[in-house]
């Protein structure tokens, strides 16, 4: 038992030492994972399991998109990306549809990616 409660404790002090970057990084990281499980679940057939990760990377874009400052002209950008990936994510629920999926997640990995540039350029 010691392993998982470690386990834990990692990823805990992970999120909680993070900067809000880092944690920015940590919800497009986690979006393409639920994103990956989904389109599994689809492949395999498991319709809760897709349904089930297709909730998961919603609630992260929609709390992404809640959480913009909407002072920057930028966060209407991202507000414009969220939005439509919301909507994408709930039309690939509905239809159980893999292509929809594949293409959220390239989308999320292109902002991923972006992202980590400006991370990397603001150090």
């Amino acid at each position: 038992m010691a392993l998982p409660r470690g386990y834990e404790k990692y990823n805990n002090d992970k999120v909680m030492m993070a900067s809000p970057a880092e944690l920015t990084l940590m919800l497009y990281e986690g979006a393409i994972k639920f994103c990956n499980i989904a389109i599994m679940g689809i492949e395999q057939k498991d319709v809760s399991k897709s349904h089930v990760n297709i909730v998961k990377a919603e609630n992260i874009i929609n709390y992404l998109r809640e959480t913009l400052d909407m002072r920057y002209p930028v966060a209407k950008d991202f507000e414009n990306i969220y939005v439509y990936l919301s909507r994408r994510l709930v039309e690939a629920n509905v239809k159980k549809d893999k292509e929809i999926l594949e293409e959220v997640c390239g989308h999320l990995r292109s902002v991923r990616d972006t992202w980590k540039e400006v991370m990397r350029l603001g150090r």
